[in-house]
């Protein structure tokens, strides 16, 4: 990071941070767990466009962060993000530029973050649209039927989309579940027609090869985060969980699946502490 991306990461920190607290009001535990020195990598999952400011203002060493590239082409707010020390992603395509950049950061014993599930856990307009296409007629405008839907996870839908596909519930019990499909897995648990496990295993997006691949390259650590609850003003269930560092590894697959079951463990331990 420049001399003048530091200063500006340290001026937003301290004027941002107090104010993110007191907007949100998010409880914090590991952060203890944060290295004071060497190359980390910052993974957690993705929820809100705010997620990263949990870890921002957990520890005072500077962090890159990768984001899409849309933020940057919007000159309004490109100017916050370059100076923020943020690294554009195009994410329609291999981007060769972003992940060199994030190489020279961990290489420079930094700490670089970015979201192994690669987009927000949101549906997507684009993804609502194909299931509207799909499932539902006229009868039901778009726009009304988005709204609805936009609060749900990506993950948990398409889980009861394939839960509908196997048969397990019928498209009726589909097209009635996904309106709230969090709460729609859970009535499927109490039948007994899915496991908590298979809950759990469905409470993420696929992760992407990045975040183990970049460890292995540069012997990086990765530390692990989760948040649970909502981003609502003075929020009384917004909770952050910083785990324990995990060691780079060889064989990527085994890797990512570790990642994946470690933030997993994480989110339903969560769960059952203080709730959703």
């Amino acid at each position: 990071m420049t001399k003048n991306r530091m200063i500006c990461f340290r001026i937003f920190r301290s004027i941002l941070g107090p104010l993110y607290k007191l907007w949100y009001n998010p409880k914090i535990e590991g952060m203890e767990n944060i290295p004071k020195d060497g190359r980390l990598i910052i993974v957690g999952n993705h929820i809100h466009i705010m997620d990263q400011c949990n870890v921002v203002i957990s520890t005072k060493r500077p962090m890159f962060y990768m984001a899409k590239k849309e933020y940057f082409d919007n000159k309004k707010v490109a100017w916050f993000f370059r100076s923020a020390g943020c690294i554009p992603v195009d994410r329609s395509k291999k981007d060769d530029v972003a992940t060199s950049s994030a190489l020279a950061v961990l290489r420079s014993d930094s700490v670089l973050g970015l979201f192994p599930e690669g987009t927000r856990n949101g549906l997507k307009e684009e993804r609502a649209k194909k299931i509207y296409n799909e499932y539902f007629d006229d009868s039901t405008l778009f726009k009304d039927f988005y709204k609805k839907m936009k609060k749900n996870k990506t993950s948990q839908v398409d889980y009861l989309e394939e839960l509908m596909k196997r048969k397990v519930i019928s498209k009726d019990e589909f097209t009635d579940y996904i309106y709230n499909a969090d709460e729609s897995l859970n009535i499927l648990i109490k039948k007994k027609k899915i496991t908590k496990d298979d809950y759990f295993d469905h409470i993420l997006l696929p992760f992407k090869f990045g975040t183990v691949s970049m460890a292995k390259k540069t012997k990086s650590l990765i530390l692990p985060f989760v948040i649970t609850g909502e981003y609502k003003f003075r929020s009384k269930n917004l909770r952050v969980t910083i785990g324990k560092p995990i060691e780079p590894m060889d064989n990527l697959e085994e890797a990512n699946k570790k990642l994946f079951n470690t933030m997993k463990k994480m989110i339903e331990q969560n769960h059952k502490k203080w709730g959703k």
